[in-house]
């Protein structure tokens, strides 16, 4: 605590440092009494220790990521600081200003038109930066400037996920033998996510105990399981139909080849799907066939509480009684769910 601050405090606190100083012994030593008495200078991180201060600051945010969530989280702040550092020179952070938020953005806004990076991974980066320095600014008291208010970079904007037509997933995708090639963890992950709409990293990180395959109506629920769900509205449970109760019959423990490994399991499907002309267009990908579980339900007229249910959507709305139970959900499941391969 600074002097100016140390004033404002009621006189039994003064008093307090003071007695400390005397019970410790340490009345003679300069630097316990400017630490005490409030006149040394509250120590200022350099902007290469931006991202080790915030991550002491969001242990309780972070505690329940994964190990390969935590890595992700890390590495992304970890390298928009360490750009920071490199554009800007490694000032102690209340020495930033806004011309160092505008000369940052003009680094990224080059990087764009040259080297053909894309526009959201810029933003990411700044708003990844923008939040960082705005806690550690309140929670260390360092008055940090908003340096980047209002330098987004525009100009581009993020196409959606081209959905798979459902006839092509049942005629290419589902055709017997379409996926032998690829390995059985990653081809049963496919039939999953088509038929419920699934996350694929919440495919993966099924626990056993989350997969109830002798219920009345055979269900996964999607939980934590020691990691952390994209929002609060992704913990439910989802019906079995079709292939996915097929392919989670052949997996009734999970998917280890995979566990807390997703972007292992997306580019090795996205790879293959590619390779083999799988993919109607370059935009297509496996998180396509979400969206395209979506305007099957839509298709079929489901309400819209229970699309949100099913999709595990953050809907900003206030929360009414249970929601759609599973037998509800299932009468749209059946409507909708796909004839599986011969073979499996």
């Amino acid at each position: 605590m600074e002097n100016p601050e140390l004033l404002l405090q009621p006189p039994e606190v003064r008093l307090g440092r003071l007695e400390a100083l005397v019970a410790r012994g340490v009345a003679n030593d300069a630097g316990a009494r400017a630490a005490l008495l409030g006149t040394e200078k509250r120590p200022v991180p350099r902007v290469s220790k931006v991202f080790e201060e915030y991550e002491v600051l969001t242990k309780d945010e972070i505690k329940e990521l994964s190990p390969n969530q935590l890595r992700v989280w890390r590495n992304s702040r970890m390298r928009a600081v360490e750009n920071l550092a490199s554009v800007v020179t490694d000032k102690p952070v209340n020495e930033l200003t806004v011309d160092d938020g505008i000369n940052y953005t003009e680094w990224w806004r080059e990087r764009v038109l040259n080297e053909n990076m894309a526009v959201k991974s810029a933003n990411k980066d700044i708003g990844q930066l923008s939040r960082m320095l705005k806690d550690l600014s309140i929670r260390r008291r360092l008055n940090i400037p908003e340096i980047f208010r209002g330098l987004r970079l525009r100009g581009q904007t993020e196409r959606s996920r081209m959905p798979f037509e459902p006839e092509f997933i049942q005629e290419k995708l589902l055709a017997d033998g379409a996926l032998d090639d690829l390995n059985e963890d990653a081809r049963y992950v496919i039939y999953v996510v088509s038929e419920t709409g699934m996350r694929p990293s919440e495919v993966v990180n099924l626990q056993e105990d989350a997969i109830r395959l002798d219920a009345k109506i055979p269900y996964v629920k999607i939980q934590p399981d020691g990691r952390k769900l994209k929002t609060e509205d992704s913990e439910r449970e989802i019906p079995l139909v079709g292939v996915a109760l097929a392919a989670m019959r052949l997996r009734p423990k999970g998917f280890d080849r995979y566990r807390d490994k997703s972007s292992s399991l997306s580019a090795t499907v996205n790879k293959f799907l590619r390779v083999n002309g799988l993919r109607p267009t370059k935009d297509h990908s496996v998180y396509s066939l979400r969206h395209s579980f979506k305007d099957r339900l839509v298709a079929v007229e489901a309400p819209d509480s229970l699309i949100d249910s099913l999709m595990g959507h953050k809907t900003y709305k206030p929360k009414y009684g249970k929601g759609p139970s599973l037998e509800l959900k299932l009468k749209y499941l059946q409507q909708i769910a796909f004839n599986a391969p011969a073979s499996l």
